[in-house]
């Protein structure tokens, strides 16, 4: 019943108190968020639990989309689309923020102590996975719009309203990240030395970066 119903008719029903309006709006919009949350905290924290938390945040209190939008089911569903990834990386930023603060405070008791790390070595067999895994090595505000952009298909102005970064600064995190994804992915796919790695999707569209 609600598969036809745009992101407004959702927000609406649930706000009547139909519980199947939101189960679809989790459902619609989990998937590129939990990706987003990787993006800023990397393996082996919890981004289910902050995904989760953003979807209470929008049970207790749903954002108003704006008038112009409202009508338009695509429209619809990047705004709200939007105000999702804006609330799940605020609450990606605290989390860091608070585990930057805890590890301080561990230092300082027993200084010295370093937590290991290191990826597993797998068989990576196809692009997806190595692109997957290479993205765990690279700097958080890198990792974070390239997933924005390689896993959510996000535009370049998607992400700077995201992220609150100028789009020309996104375009060039996507551009060094690339290139560092490059100098790992080459040899790992079978390239030469030197050749040039694409990853579908990464090419900004003309007129994306100005």
């Amino acid at each position: 019943m609600t598969d036809d119903l745009s992101d407004a008719q959702l927000l609406e029903r649930h706000g009547s108190g139909h519980t199947d309006a939101f189960e679809a709006l989790v459902r619609l919009h989990q998937g590129p968020l939990l990706r987003h949350a990787f993006g800023l905290l990397g393996p082996g924290r919890p981004a289910e639990d902050v995904v989760q938390e953003a979807f209470i945040k929008l049970a207790q209190q749903p954002p108003s989309l704006h008038e112009e939008v409202v009508g338009d089911a695509r429209a619809e569903r990047a705004a709200l689309a939007s105000w999702l990834h804006k609330v799940t990386r605020n609450l990606c930023m605290d989390l860091l923020r608070s585990e930057s603060r805890r590890k301080r405070r561990e230092q300082e008791v027993a200084p010295g102590e370093a937590a290991g790390g290191g990826f597993e070595d797998v068989d990576l067999v196809d692009t997806k996975e190595a692109v997957t895994r290479s993205l765990e090595r690279l700097p958080q505000d890198q990792r974070e719009v390239l997933v924005l952009r390689l896993l959510g298909e996000k535009t370049y102005k998607e992400i700077s309203s995201i992220t609150g970064k100028k789009v020309g600064t996104v375009g060039w995190l996507v551009s060094v990240g690339l290139k560092a994804l490059a100098s790992e992915l080459t040899p790992l796919l079978g390239g030469a030395p030197g050749c040039d790695f694409q990853v579908p999707g990464l090419t900004p569209a003309r007129g994306e970066l100005s």
